[in-house]
């Protein structure tokens, strides 16, 4: 079996340690030894990063492109082209890429990170071709959020038809897009929707969502999306949270900048208490998903906490000092968990 450098690393001097106890024979040692080897190079992360990175310096280069006073010049004579006919390319592109990358899906299922570079230069593809089609069919009106609906439709098909996770990250994008430009339509852009700012509205937002994801889970054309759904909706819900306990239930940052942080201590213990929920639900129903969660933000809470209260009254050497120190328990014991989980595995 090919493991990791440090994970054979660590199997070495386990075995070593066993061995030097009388644990385990010489012999049994190097049987065991022998049932494994390092990876030479880890080439999956590195085709990994490669189309990340490749993706990333296509955008560069588009920003480039739109800077240089030529190319500028070029494009201010191709603006006459009619919004219809842009809509129609990226149209036909995008369909183009879609069969292509999931043809490539049958027949290479291998090339998973190409394939799907493929997906999203095709989803990319698709939101330039309905935001086209809004400009030829909108004339000036400003209920752009009916768009951005077309698009969850648009995506959503898309990715039941074709069974596509990386879709469906989109499409829950979209959804999230929609419903704070919806709520600020029907607010009138004013700053709450119903005596809520963005912040709070996405509490319920992604309330809602994971509630769904956990009502669904168990149809079973929804079971593929089921997973994304539900981390999708807990990523809404606690980085919402976490917003609404640092800026409360204001709407400017000219409002917040005039209180003082500890008066919005009730709402940074709801989103803790939403985190102790979270990894209470997690560990009496065996569900990872919602234990980490839970996990990770009560340390992001409570950090945040630490900052908005000892960071001025604080002398800069004890208040890294105690940093230091609480990062280097938390390590200890995340060392001795992870050795115990390891050994038990």
């Amino acid at each position: 079996m090919k493991i990791d450098q440090d994970k054979s690393d660590f199997l070495d001097e386990m075995l070593d340690m066993w061995q030097h106890e009388n644990l385990l024979s010489e012999a049994d040692a190097q049987k065991l030894k022998g049932s494994y080897e390092a990876k030479s190079f880890d080439w999956r992360r590195l085709a990994q990063y490669s189309f990340w990175i490749a993706m990333a310096c296509g955008v560069v280069s588009l920003g480039a492109l739109l800077i240089d006073n030529k190319v500028l010049d070029y494009l201010y004579k191709l603006y006459d082209t009619p919004d219809s006919l842009i809509c129609l390319i990226s149209a036909a592109a995008a369909a183009y890429l879609y069969y292509i990358s999931f043809k490539r899906k049958k027949s290479r299922a291998m090339e998973v990170f190409s394939n799907d570079a493929l997906i999203f230069t095709a989803v990319m593809l698709t939101a330039n071709a309905i935001a086209y089609l809004g400009k030829a069919l909108g004339k000036g009106e400003s209920h752009f959020s009916l768009l951005i609906l077309f698009s969850v439709l648009i995506y959503g098909i898309l990715a039941f038809i074709f069974k596509s996770r990386l879709i469906w990250i989109f499409t829950m994008i979209s959804f999230g897009a929609w419903f704070g430009t919806e709520t600020g339509y029907l607010s009138r852009d004013n700053l709450y929707f119903l005596g809520m700012n963005f912040p709070l509205r996405f509490v319920c937002f992604g309330l809602l969502l994971t509630s769904a994801a956990l009502m669904l889970r168990k149809i079973k054309a929804f079971s593929f999306f089921y997973e994304t759904t539900y981390i999708g909706g807990m990523i809404y819900l606690f980085v919402s949270l976490w917003l609404i306990s640092v800026f409360g239930n204001f709407g400017t940052l000219d409002q917040w900048y005039g209180i003082r942080q500890i008066s919005l201590f009730y709402w940074a213990l709801i989103s803790m208490s939403a985190c102790g929920i979270s990894i209470f639900a997690g560990l009496k129903f065996r569900d990872d998903i919602a234990r980490e969660f839970g996990i990770t933000f009560l340390f992001i809470n409570l950090y945040t906490r630490y900052f908005e209260y000892f960071w001025d009254t604080w002398h800069k050497a004890l208040f890294f000092s105690v940093l230091a120190a609480s990062f280097w328990f938390i390590g200890r014991r995340a060392e001795k968990i992870w050795n115990l989980e390891f050994l038990k595995k």
